[in-house]
C-alpha cells in the first residue's frame, strides 16, 4: 500500500493547509483509533505530546475528538520533548503514543508524528493502512463508550528522571559550564533543568516560547546565538535542541559546531572500547559523511547505511540488534535508554564523556576529519517532479561519471518539505562545486 499522507516523520505541513488542517487532524485522530482500539481489551489509551507551536493548541483538540470518538481514552502531556511520548507510551500502558511537532521547522508548520505501543514509531506498512482507514472514513464507537480526556501533569518529571538514569552511576556534572539552546521548543523547561539538577553551571538560551518563535534564530538549525553565548560566557559546551529536542548539535569552547557523525563517532568508539557496541556497527544515513565511514573502518567498525529518516535508522537497529545509530542532522538514537532521537540523553553522553576524559569539547568533537561535503537544496512548485526531467536525469549522470573513484553523489526529494536535496562529497573541492552546482541549475530551470 502507497502511502499520501505521511512522509518520511508522520504528517507534515502548514497549519491550516492541507494536510495539517484540524479537519485532517480529526480524521487521523479517528482512523489511528479505529485501528489501535484492540475491541476485547478493557481500556484503551492514548498519550499526546506537543511543543511550543501556536497551532499545537487546535491540532491537540482535534485529534482528541476524533480519538474519543472511536472509544480511546486521551492522556494530554503539554509540551514535552518527542522523545518522552516514545517512552512514556509503553510507560503508561497505552495503546498509542501522538507527538505534535514539525520538529526544526519553522513555526508556521506543524505535524503529527505516531508511536505504537512499543513507543516506537509505526512502520511503512501500517502508517498505509491508517491512510486507507482515513480514505474509509470513521466508525464511531456507541454513545455510552465514547473516551475520555484528562491533562497529565506529571509527565515531563518522570521523563527528566529517566533522562538523568542514563547518567553513569554516581557521575555528577559540577564545575561544567554548559550553553543550553532549546529552540524555544519543547525541551524549554526540560532541558535547563535536568542539567542543573546534575551539578552544572547552566546559561539558557531559546527559553522563552511565545507560540510563534520556535525555531526562531536559534536551536540545532541557527546554532550561532549560541555559539556566540558560549564565547562570551566562557562556557565548556554548548548543546543545541531542535524544536521538539530529538535532535542535537554541539558547540565547542571555541564556538565550533560539531554536526551528528562527529557525536556517533565519539560514542560508537567509547562503547566499543566498554564492550557495549551491538554488532559491532554503527547504523546512520546515506547522509552521514564519508570521514565517518573510514573511522569506523580504522577501528574495525562498520557503518550501516539506510535511507533518510530517523524512524529508518532504527528499524535497521531493531532488525540487526544494534544499538547506537542516528543522522548527521543530530538524530542520536540509543536503544538501550531510549525508542528514538533524544537530544538531551546524547548530550549528556558527551558530557560523561568531558567529565570521564578531563578533555575538552574541541578535542572531543574531532574524532575524524570530514571528506568535504556539499549540500544544497533547491525548492520547487507544487505539482513539478524535477527529477523526472531528461536535463536534470542528464545532469545527475553526467555528475556521477565525473565523481566516479573521487566521491559520491545523492539526489533525493525531502520527507518533511518541496525540496530537492543535491548532496556530494569529494575531497577535490573545485569538483564538487561544479558537479553540485551543475545540477542545481538544472533543477531550478525546472523547478517553476
Amino acid at each position: 500500500m502507497t502511502r499520501k499522507l505521511f512522509g518520511t516523520d508522520g504528517v507534515r505541513g502548514t497549519a491550516n493547509t492541507y494536510p495539517m488542517t484540524p479537519e485532517m487532524a480529526l480524521m487521523l485522530g479517528a482512523a489511528v483509533g479505529r485501528h489501535f482500539r484492540r475491541e476485547h481489551q478493557g481500556v484503551h489509551r492514548v498519550v499526546i505530546g506537543k511543543d511550543t507551536r501556536l497551532s499545537g493548541y487546535m491540532f491537540e483538540n482535534a485529534l482528541t475528538a476524533g480519538l474519543t470518538s472511536t472509544g480511546m481514552n486521551v492522556l494530554l502531556l503539554g509540551p514535552v520533548p518527542t522523545p518522552a511520548v516514545g517512552l512514556l507510551t509503553p510507560s503508561m500502558r497505552a495503546d498509542l503514543g501522538i507527538m505534535i511537532s514539525a520538529s526544526h521547522n519553522p513555526a508556521d508548520d506543524n505535524g503529527i508524528k505516531f508511536f505504537g505501543p512499543d513507543g516506537f514509531k509505526l512502520s511503512d506498512e501500517v502508517e498505509a493502512r491508517i491512510e486507507a482507514l482515513v480514505t474509509e472514513g470513521p466508525r464511531p464507537a456507541a454513545p455510552q463508550n465514547i473516551g475520555r480526556a484528562k491533562r497529565i501533569d506529571d509527565g515531563r518529571f518522570r521523563y527528566q528522571e529517566r533522562v538523568k538514569s542514563t547518567l553513569p552511576h554516581g557521575m555528577r556534572l559540577d564545575g561544567v559550564k554548559v550553553v543550553i539552546d532549546c529552540a524555544n521548543g519543547a525541551a524549554y523547561k526540560t532541558a535547563p533543568e535536568v542539567l542543573w539538577e546534575l551539578g552544572a553551571d547552566v546559561i539558557p538560551v531559546g527559553t522563552a516560547p511565545n507560540g510563534l518563535n520556535i525555531n526562531a534564530e536559534c536551536g540545532s538549525t541557527k546554532p550561532q546565538i549560541a555559539a556566540e553565548t558560549v564565547v562570551a560566557h566562557g562556557a565548556d559546551v554548548g548543546i543545541c535542541l531542535d524544536g521538539d529536542a530529538d535532535r542535537i548539535i554541539l558547540i565547542d569552547e571555541t564556538g565550533k559546531v560539531a554536526d551528528g557523525d562527529q557525536i556517533m563517532a565519539l560514542m560508537a568508539a567509547r562503547w566499543a572500547e566498554e564492550d557495549r557496541l551491538k554488532g559491532g556497527a554503527l547504523v546512520a544515513t546515506v547522509m552521514s559523511n564519508l570521514g565517518l565511514e573510514r573511522f569506523l573502518d580504522d577501528r574495525g567498525l562498520r557503518l550501516e547505511r539506510t535511507k533518510v529518516g530517523d524512524r529508518y535508522v532504527v528499524e535497521a537497529m531493531r532488525a540487526h540488534g544494534y544499538n547506537l545509530g542516528g543522522e548527521q542532522s543530530g538524530h542520536i538514537v540509543m536503544t538501550d535508554y531510549a525508542t528514538t532521537g533524544d537530544g538531551l540523553m546524547a548530550g549528556l553522553q558527551f558530557l560523561a564523556e568531558m567529565v570521564r576524559t578531563g578533555k575538552p569539547a574541541s578535542e572531543l568533537t574531532r574524532s575524524f576529519e570530514p571528506v568535504p561535503q556539499l549540500l544544497k537544496n533547491v525548492r520547487y512548485a507544487k505539482g513539478k517532479a524535477p527529477l523526472e526531467t531528461l536535463a536534470v536525469q542528464q545532469a545527475i549522470a553526467s555528475a556521477e561519471a565525473d565523481l566516479k573513484g573521487h566521491g559520491r553523489l545523492l539526489i533525493r526529494k525531502s520527507g518533511t518539505e518541496p525540496l530537492i536535496r543535491v548532496m556530494a562529497e569529494c575531497e577535490d573541492e573545485a569538483l564538487l562545486s561544479r558537479v553540485v552546482d551543475g545540477i542545481v541549475a538544472e533543477v531550478k530551470a525546472v523547478a517553476g
